[in-house]
């Protein structure tokens, strides 16, 4: 896209607009830079070197111009919303299938959060309130944030944990993770991994209740549904 093809009124904007736009395609020297917007070489350089300071644009190994940090932040702040608005007719209608309470997590540090829940109404159930921190070295939804994670984190998260590397291996194999007692005594779960359009796992979509109904291999009553409504909270992200 040349600087000249928008116009917002806001000259600077718009420019700074089309640098990122270029970017979006890949890495970029200046004289690239350059070709691809249209825009004099003092002035799409001081653009970029702007962008950088607000970290909207870095550099790579090799000097070029990339895409920065900043902009991937924003964009998950975003696709939280997102899947916030979406989760709760999801977990809402997974709790009626199943008959069990439903919740999803985040990752955040060494905890996942509890960003959204549907509880069972009545009869014995796990009640996990909106916002509560629980361990990242047990349950269902922690093994599902930590299976697909980079290395470093992932190495790190299986320190102590209370599931192995092999666990793991199986739950990217399944695409769905399950814990019996692990969290809770008493109680079991299922978990199935949401993502965002990069195909990054951002949440875990998880069903929970007493062993004594989802006996000891919850997975094999509950794994399909989770799955599929996890599939709809990504497509739901995918769309949004």
């Amino acid at each position: 896209m040349n600087a000249s093809d928008i116009s917002s009124g806001v000259g600077v904007l718009d420019k700074a607009a089309v640098i990122l736009g270029a970017l979006a395609s890949g890495p970029a020297t200046l004289a690239e830079l350059v070709a691809a917007t249209g825009l004099a070489r003092p002035t799409a350089h001081r653009l970029a070197t702007a962008l950088e300071r607000h970290r909207m644009v870095a550099r790579d190994l090799r000097g070029r111009f990339v895409l920065g940090p900043r902009l991937a932040e924003l964009s998950a702040v975003a696709g939280e919303d997102c899947l916030l608005v979406a989760a709760g007719p999801v977990l809402t209608s997974l709790r009626d299938t199943t008959g069990e309470s439903t919740q999803l997590y985040r990752r955040q540090g060494e905890v996942r959060v509890c960003v959204a829940a549907a509880e069972r109404a009545a009869g014995l159930r796990d009640i996990v309130p909106v916002g509560s921190a629980l361990p990242m070295k047990v349950g269902s939804a922690a093994q599902v944030l930590l299976a697909w994670e980079d290395p470093e984190r992932y190495h790190h998260g299986l320190q102590g944990a209370r599931f192995t590397a092999t666990a793991l291996s199986g739950v990217r194999r399944r695409g769905w993770a399950q814990s019996i007692g692990e969290r809770e005594p008493g109680m079991a779960s299922v978990s199935a991994p949401v993502r965002d359009p990069a195909h990054r796992v951002v949440a875990a979509l998880t069903v929970t209740g007493p062993i004594q109904r989802l006996t000891r291999h919850p997975g094999a009553r509950l794994a399909k549904a989770a799955v599929d409504a996890a599939d709809r909270l990504t497509d739901a992200m995918r769309h949004s």
